[in-house]
């Protein structure tokens, strides 16, 4: 949870600059170190927030019990006055729409596999005691309540899982090899019992096809990260390996590469996603939520823990799970 606040804030300022912007300001480095007491986060950890507390509220893990929490959830962070951090459309758009009252799969974003949908899906990695099945079905629920693209469920499906066997000490190279034996098992299972008929919009045949669709989207960008991973190119800007992280299967496999070209450095794992031309803050904040769940606490120093916004709540959550 620490990880993926630092790496938000460490990619804050850097968002929507392009490369050689961010290197002539901050150096070729990045980013030293997250700025200001508190230092600042996106809606990204702010996301990562409701979808935890909806989890940690639930007294049951089904899709029954975390729709309805989830909803309200991402309704109060849209109207919150700290919901002022460049926001993303995509999901602003979705909630109005859940704040509306509407059935979730008539609210979702049916085309977008925006980055948002992953960017916030690290908790549902984290909760223990879940069966495979039901950890698919909430990784992919919260995604599809604002990003219903099947590309974004299986990218939020993968985000989780890789924070899940991390955390369970997965060991960082041996990552890449398990998402895509997981791309494989899962390309034709669609979760009905979490995600309804939602699969059901023109062009489509079969849920099968739809979710397969998203899964072979995300099978090809583990092969670029392969790719980059075989170069181990530690000075190039990682977006123009594995995208720039506006979309979901892209912010993972960014994430991904920015975290294992450093897996024996975390905290440079954190700078070099925020020294990305693309989606820097996203990039850095996964980043950081796969190297927090590899490495625990003790890999963040302990003055940027100090500093972070909602360090309390970080805290709290991040404390309930381990």
């Amino acid at each position: 949870m620490f990880g993926l606040a630092l790496g938000d804030a460490l990619g804050k300022p850097t968002e929507f600059m392009r490369y050689a912007e961010i290197s002539a300001r901050f150096g070729p480095g990045g980013p030293a170190e997250p700025d200001g007491e508190p230092a600042l986060v996106t809606d990204d950890t702010q996301m990562t927030l409701a979808v935890a507390e909806a989890l940690l509220e639930a007294e049951v893990l089904d899709a029954a019990t975390l729709e309805p929490l989830w909803r309200k959830r991402f309704m109060d962070w849209a109207v919150s006055p700290e919901n002022n951090r460049a926001p993303g459309m995509t999901c602003l758009r979705a909630i109005e729409r859940l704040a509306d009252g509407r059935p979730w799969i008539a609210a979702t974003e049916a085309g977008s596999k925006g980055c948002g949908a992953n960017m916030r899906v690290a908790p549902v990695g984290l909760v223990p005691g879940v069966a495979d099945a039901d950890r698919a079905g909430m990784a992919q629920l919260q995604a599809a309540l604002t990003h219903g693209h099947p590309t974004a469920l299986a990218a939020s499906d993968l985000t989780a899982f890789a924070v899940h066997w991390l955390r369970d000490g997965l060991a960082p190279p041996d990552l890449p090899a398990r998402l895509r034996q997981r791309c494989a098992d899962q390309r034709r299972v669609y979760h009905h019992d979490w995600l309804g008929d939602l699969w059901q919009r023109p062009g489509e045949t079969t849920p099968e096809e739809f979710i397969a669709r998203g899964w072979d989207e995300c099978a090809a960008v583990v092969d670029r990260l392969d790719a980059a991973l075989s170069i181990g190119d530690r000075v190039s800007d990682p977006c123009l390996a594995t995208g720039e992280g506006w979309i979901a299967e892209e912010a993972l496999a960014t994430g991904l590469l920015c975290f294992l070209l450093y897996a024996d450095d975390p905290v440079a794992a954190l700078r070099r996603g925020a020294m990305t031309s693309g989606d820097s803050d996203s990039i850095a904040s996964l980043a950081g939520a796969f190297a927090g769940a590899a490495y625990g606490l003790a890999a963040w120093p302990a003055d940027w823990v100090r500093r972070i916004e909602y360090a309390a709540d970080l805290e709290r959550i991040g404390r309930t799970w381990d």
